[in-house]
């Protein structure tokens, strides 16, 4: 179940949040909180709520195991017990998302165990799990004794299937001690249309663009019957343009999304993007994209290896083996691990080569910044490393120039769909930002914002029930 789909937006979300707010006390709200979470993920994935369940109360189990065997000053057992906690949890997301790839390696064809469907949003609350396991061994929080309470926060919902990756610290507190109010619920309520408009109104949009050029087409036998080929340079280079716009907008829309019911229920998660697209190097866009998953990767991956507290040598391995590990948490395809491994050598080039020269001339850092991820989106979008090749040279002309009149002709490109693309460019940049803070100076600004919040909200009803297409890009992660 989408976030961007009616049954969500006016059958589960309302009785949710009915139930949730007739439940009184705080322990109540959170049994009611995990109840619609595993109902939430069992409508998508009803024999896979399982495997989340048992993930609870495996890793309940074990933070309270490392929790006694600190009290009891027993070091190494405690540290024993963490390494097997994270073993058993990449062990199991092994099996399930990365063991067809991994056989696929060897050569090995197993069908009973490569058709596996892969549980929905694996990667981001196994992270989740074990930020909560590793944290606990640290003593950065305290073992959480009640497995409901455990089982709220793993499985929560908003967050549950495409992040944010929230830690536990940062809601430990308002776990047990949270209060909702009317002001956090009308900022959440803002945040979440923001979020929807962001996904039902450009996203999709763009969506349909990228598709139907960058979806590579197949006829009897396997033969290519359509593919970014048939649309020359032009039809390539609107084609990634779009699907940049999508890529962002589908997932910082679902993250505002996920924020905006988490304030309304009285937890505040923390930012996951800010405005990457405006970025001056591509370290700086990093800081900015997907920064739960880069916080992630610093505190429990490059950090525990040095971080950049070594020699140079050292410093470039742990960047090569972080960024292979991001390209692979994507998804396990060699075009995964090549985008990683291509984003962290160009941070390499970056620390030792361009970093002071980009700082000195501002719009010749950002045009660079901005070749640099649209090339990281062709690797991303691309079906497999020979369909890399097919995108790059459409776009540098192998294929023609293309028109852009016979793809309006084909109704690839639209005028709805052209509108979306300047609406997501310009919201890309933080004009948005600006204007609400000008807005809320005053009451007047205040009802403005809160009127287009409802019009949005509408509008956006309106287009999911009239359009079908509703892609979302993180969905398989």
């Amino acid at each position: 179940m989408l976030f961007s789909s009616l049954p969500f937006l006016f059958n589960f979300l309302p009785l949710f949040f009915v139930i949730y707010f007739i439940a009184k006390k705080r322990s109540a709200k959170n049994y009611v909180l995990l109840a619609f979470s595993l109902i939430f993920y069992a409508w998508g994935e009803p024999l896979y709520v399982l495997l989340m369940i048992f993930s609870i109360f495996l890793n309940y189990m074990f933070a309270l195991w490392i929790s006694k065997e600190q009290k009891q000053n027993n070091a190494s057992y405690a540290k024993a017990v963490v390494i097997g906690a994270a073993v058993s949890n990449l062990i199991i997301i092994g099996i399930l998302k990365y063991s067809g790839f991994i056989l696929g390696i060897f050569g090995i064809g197993a069908p009973g165990i490569t058709d596996v469907p892969m549980p929905i949003g694996i990667s981001f609350y196994t992270f989740q799990i074990l930020s909560y396991v590793i944290d606990v061994y640290r003593k950065e929080v305290p073992a959480q004794k009640n497995v409901f309470f455990l089982g709220a926060y793993l499985s929560g919902f908003p967050q549950l299937i495409a992040g944010p990756i929230v830690r536990y610290q940062t809601i430990a507190d308002e776990l047990e001690n949270r209060t909702e109010n009317f002001g956090d619920f009308a900022a959440g309520f803002r945040r979440f249309v923001a979020g929807l408009a962001k996904k039902a109104l450009i996203a999709n949009s763009a969506a349909a663009i990228a598709d139907a050029v960058l979806t590579t087409k197949l006829g009897a036998g396997g033969a290519i019957i359509g593919s970014v080929k048939d649309y020359g340079a032009i039809g390539a280079w609107i084609a990634i343009a779009a699907y940049s716009i999508q890529i962002y907008f589908d997932f910082s829309g679902y993250s505002d999304m996920a924020i905006g019911i988490g304030r309304m229920m009285g937890f505040h998660y923390l930012e996951n993007f800010n405005y990457p697209y405006i970025a001056k190097s591509i370290t700086d866009f990093w800081r900015r994209w997907h920064i739960s998953l880069s916080t992630f990767f610093r505190d429990y991956v490059y950090i525990p290896l040095g971080g950049n507290r070594v020699p140079k040598l050292k410093w470039v391995r742990n960047i090569i083996i972080v960024w292979g590990l991001t390209g692979l948490w994507h998804g396990a395809a060699w075009t995964f691990i090549l985008w990683g491994l291509y984003f962290g050598a160009i941070l390499i080039t970056e620390k030792f080569l361009l970093q002071k020269r980009l700082e000195k001339i501002p719009v010749v850092c950002h045009l660079y910044t901005i070749i640099l991820f649209v090339f990281g989106w062709v690797i991303f979008r691309a079906e497999n490393i020979s369909h890399i090749g097919r995108i790059a040279s459409s776009m540098f002309g192998a294929n023609g120039s293309g028109s852009f009149v016979e793809m309006a002709e084909k109704n690839i490109i639209q005028l709805p769909q052209l509108l979306a693309l300047a609406a997501g460019i310009v919201c890309s940049m933080p004009v948005s930002k600006y204007l609400k803070k000008y807005l809320e100076a005053t009451l007047a600004g205040k009802i403005i914002i809160d009127v287009f919040s409802v019009a949005a909200l509408i509008y956006c009803v309106f287009s999911l029930a009239v359009d079908s297409y509703n892609p979302f890009i993180y969905f398989i992660f």
